[in-house]
């Protein structure tokens, strides 16, 4: 075949999010503004519904879907506040699986908590493959330092969150509540670690957005399960604002959702009690700064690109999932293992087509990578664990499952942008490759 250029992730931006975006530009809110408003009642919209065509602008889409996400500078940001919003600090604990990006365990360490990582089941989920969570030893690792765990869905795929939250129910008795009345912020903490009585199930959610799983009797979308949920919109995902991320949460008796969405506006914007959106709405200047918190808000142009890729959205989930079944047929011909996105319990978000090749160490894994690049086609690794990296003691050892799934891994491209013509190339490509490789 004539030798395409293949790119790994670009973000599939339409003549509709530049348009958007030039109107953000003129409209004089290039911070968070009506935009930012906006794309956080879609959001919400999106994940109780499923739907993108709902209007968000009627007095009963905003009395129904405010204060129910909230629009922050990045998933990281999102996963941060999610923590700092549950009381999070010294001298607690909070699990993580090996297998991730840093992010799920470097907000941990920025809240001054401790990470307490779990190795993943040994080759992932038995019927999707994901490279989920040992739950064994997730319930061995909860003690009395525990406040959080932190499940990551990663591709798109969904964690086992029944599994989840009945092992952090059994061990209820464990669990010792913040109780601290002295700010805003510890208050609310106290009363969401009480209601909750538990430890808390935060999502790290960055692949997952429009992902599904059969829950307690019913389908829920991810941001509809766990109790704090994080995304990640960075150009790489299947839903882009160039950088930006959300967070959601589940409803907490006696607490209000606009007290938990006021405590994230606070926290993201240096503690300032009023926006500028606010400020002008209301022809005041004045504000106080509640406490000095941080400097994370999502702005009007980033939430204009969002507004427009969530009109598309259904469709890059649609094409993402054409472009998988050919992946599927060649991957399983040639022995492959690769991620099950939908099962009749659980459907993903399609976000990334990892592969393992069987009898393949890194050295080998590492040529086939070299040689697809090469030929065109740029791949990636998606994750090396966490223990293997300086920041978290270079050492996995503890971690067997995690680094034995991550040595024969390879992430093949998988985005809107490719053609029919261009996924035929990836796949001719890597039937050569490994047959060269792997003989």
């Amino acid at each position: 075949m004539e030798k395409r250029v293949i790119s790994f992730s670009p973000p599939d931006i339409s003549e509709k999010e530049i348009i958007e975006v030039a109107e953000a530009l003129r409209s004089g809110w290039i911070t968070t503004g009506p935009r930012t408003k906006m794309l956080e009642r879609r959001l919400a919209a999106y994940i109780e519904t499923g739907r993108t065509d709902i209007d968000c602008s009627t007095e009963e889409a905003i009395e129904r879907y405010n204060h129910k996400a909230v629009c922050l500078s990045s998933a990281t940001a999102a996963e941060e506040l999610n923590l700092r919003v549950l009381g999070v600090g010294p001298g607690d604990e909070v699990i993580v699986p090996a297998y991730t990006y840093t992010s799920s365990a470097s907000a941990v360490i920025h809240c001054g908590a401790t990470v307490k990582f779990v190795d993943i089941q040994r080759d992932g989920d038995t019927c999707t493959h994901m490279p989920e969570m040992d739950y064994e030893a997730l319930e061995r690792a909860i003690g009395p330092k525990t406040k959080a765990i932190i499940p990551v869905d990663l591709g798109g795929l969904v964690c086992d969150y029944e599994r989840i939250f009945e092992i952090a129910e059994r061990k209820r008795e464990l669990f010792h509540p913040l109780d601290d009345h002295c700010n805003l912020l510890s208050d609310l903490s106290s009363r969401i670690q009480q209601t909750i009585g538990r430890v808390a199930v935060v999502s790290d959610a960055a692949h997952a957005l429009g992902a599904s799983r059969d829950f307690c009797g019913q389908r829920k979308n991810v941001g509809a399960i766990a109790d704090f949920t994080s995304f990640s919109f960075h150009a790489v995902k299947n839903f882009t604002t160039a950088e930006g991320g959300a967070s959601t949460w589940l409803p907490l008796e006696g607490i209000e959702n606009a007290e938990i969405y006021k405590m994230f506006q606070l926290l993201s914007l240096h503690g300032q009690n009023k926006d500028a959106l606010t400020k002008e709405k209301n022809g005041t200047w004045e504000y106080d700064i509640i406490g000095p918190w941080y400097k994370c808000n999502m702005t009007d142009i980033m939430a204009a690109i969002g507004l427009r890729q969530l009109d598309r959205y259904t469709g890059f989930l649609a094409r993402r999932a054409q472009i998988m079944a050919v992946y599927d047929k060649a991957c399983d011909e040639l022995g492959i293992r690769h991620l099950v996105h939908h099962t009749d319990y659980m459907d993903s978000s399609n976000h990334l087509y990892l592969i393992r090749v069987p009898g393949i160490d890194v050295e080998r894994r590492n040529e086939i990578i070299e040689k697809m690049a090469k030929r065109g086609v740029a791949t990636n690794v998606h994750f090396k664990p966490l223990p293997m990296m300086t920041a978290y003691g270079k050492d996995c050892s503890a971690y067997p499952n995690a680094y034995d799934y991550y040595h024969n891994l390879i992430t093949l491209p998988f985005h809107t942008l490719l053609s029919d013509e261009d996924v035929a190339y990836v796949c001719e490509m890597l039937r050569e490759v490994v047959s060269e490789v792997c003989g």
